[in-house]
């Protein structure tokens, strides 16, 4: 396992060592702050909830295709949310290459090599 300095915007190496896991907990936070931003305003705030209970509709019912990325963009344009994206620092880029490189070396041990595709030791003989 990797112990990141700042969890909150890290990667991991899965349990079964076969995946990589990526944390960014300032987009969660962005988006709670977001879709509530506007909750003051009784219209807004029914227009959101009114959003909201057709993201739960089509979350529980079995969905068509295109129907559950329709809710929720309804969701974003009703509480005007932005881009899911952080800015991130250069130290914090750095750290994230080593954990990510640290990550796919554990996770690539098993792949073979794809045709065509350099491998590390294709790339040392170059």
């Amino acid at each position: 396992m990797i112990h990141s300095s700042k969890p909150g915007l890290s990667f991991e190496i899965g349990a079964n060592h076969l995946h990589g896991v990526l944390r960014v907990d300032q987009i969660r936070t962005d988006t709670f702050v977001q879709l509530v931003q506007h909750w003051g305003n009784p219209d807004d705030r029914d227009a959101v909830i009114a959003a909201l209970d057709e993201l739960a509709a089509v979350v529980t019912s079995p969905a068509h295709e295109g129907e559950l990325d329709a809710a929720i963009e309804q969701v974003e344009d009703v509480a005007s949310m932005d881009t899911a994206q952080v800015e991130v620092q250069i130290r914090d880029v750095r750290r994230l290459l080593d954990e990510l490189t640290e990550v796919a070396r554990r996770v690539l041990r098993f792949r073979r090599p794809l045709a065509g595709v350099p491998t590390q030791k294709n790339r040392r003989a170059s």
